[in-house]
C-alpha cells in the first residue's frame, strides 16, 4: 500500500469527490429556493362545474373555499361535502404536480428523497 493509505490509483478521486460534493450543495440550494417559492404560489381548483372552488398554497395548506350560494340546499348537504372534498383534492393533487415538475428541473429527472 502506498504510504498515504489509499491504493494506488485512488489519489485522483478526491477531485471528482470534491465536483460531486459541490454539485450536491449546489442542488440543495436551489432545492431550497424552490421550496420558498413554492410556499408562496398559490394553486386554485373547482368542482361541480365551478360551484365550489379553493385555494391552497404551495405547502398545500387550504387558504380559502368559494361556494356558489346556488349549490347551498339544506336537503342535500352531502352533495356540497362532496364538492368541497373533490375540489380540495383536486388542489392537492395540482399542488403536488407543480412542486414536482420544479424538483425535476432541479434534479434532472432523478427521484432524490426530499
Amino acid at each position: 500500500m502506498a504510504k498515504g493509505g489509499f491504493p494506488r490509483g485512488m489519489g485522483g478521486m478526491g477531485g471528482n469527490m470534491n465536483q460531486m460534493i459541490k454539485q450536491a450543495q449546489k442542488m440543495q440550494e436551489q432545492l431550497a429556493k424552490m421550496q420558498e417559492d413554492m410556499e408562496n404560489q398559490t394553486i386554485e381548483a373547482s368542482a361541480g362545474g365551478g360551484v365550489v372552488t379553493v385555494t391552497v398554497n404551495g405547502k398545500k395548506e387550504l387558504q380559502s373555499v368559494k361556494i356558489n350560494p346556488e349549490a347551498v340546499d339544506p336537503d342535500d348537504v352531502e352533495m356540497l361535502e362532496d364538492l368541497i372534498c373533490a375540489a380540495v383534492n383536486e388542489a392537492m393533487r395540482k399542488a403536488d404536480e407543480k412542486s414536482n415538475a420544479e424538483m425535476s428541473k432541479i434534479t434532472g429527472g432523478m427521484n432524490l428523497p426530499f
